[in-house]
């Protein structure tokens, strides 16, 4: 397992973050980090390192910088962070040791929303997505409808109002679907064997997914 620390210029901008690469990945997964978090995440970073381990390249990745996380209307706008996260996938495909994998993209929180707009603008670039404790609603219906890569929404039993807002979501994708309700897990899904569980439903999608592609 290679780690590399990068910095991706976009707009002007510098986002710092940690591209993992295992020998030989079957495919990269970019991460969209929801409000207030970022490439350290202890969450994301724990789903990442069971990717790694089952053969995936990871990118976390900061979409917003330090100045920016501070405004509360930036780390709203759906619209910018998958503007950034675009930016990143395009990065990805110029990269030397990511070039021609196939892209995944899991999203928390608003970053969920951020990833399923990206998923409907690139359609088949996007190999498939995974929403933890997500707002997938914040997409926008008109591009959740447009979405084609196979979606798996995950939100906690315990997380009543996001479950309402991801089962609206969930109507409203026409793509291979799949909906997982972790029982006696809050929005963090920080219970024990909670985010264990988020990891092996995420790692097991995404290696579907990777595998039917190829």
């Amino acid at each position: 397992m290679e780690e590399q620390l990068v910095s991706i210029e976009v707009d002007g901008v510098r986002l710092a973050g940690v591209l993992g690469l295992p020998v030989k990945a079957m495919g990269v997964v970019l991460f969209a980090h929801g409000t207030g978090s970022g490439r350290l995440s202890p969450r994301n970073n724990e789903v990442a390192c069971a990717l790694q381990q089952a053969g995936m390249a990871t990118l976390l990745l900061d979409l917003l910088n330090p100045q920016e996380e501070k405004d509360f209307y930036t780390r709203f706008d759906v619209t910018l962070l998958t503007q950034r996260l675009g930016k990143a996938a395009d990065w990805l495909a110029g990269h030397d040791d990511a070039r021609g994998l196939q892209l995944g993209l899991f999203g928390a929180s608003t970053g969920a929303a951020a990833a399923l707009q990206l998923a409907a603008w690139r359609g088949a670039d996007i190999a498939a997505v995974v929403s933890r404790g997500g707002r997938p609603d914040l997409a926008g219906r008109p591009a959740l409808e447009a979405v084609k890569a196979p979606t798996l929404l995950i939100v906690g039993g315990l997380d009543n109002d996001v479950i309402s807002l991801n089962r609206m979501a969930f109507g409203a994708l026409h793509c291979d679907k799949q909906l997982e309700v972790i029982n006696g897990a809050t929005h963090l899904f920080e219970e024990p064997g909670a985010l264990r569980e988020v990891a092996a439903l995420a790692t097991s999608w995404f290696t579907r997914q990777f595998a039917g592609k190829a």
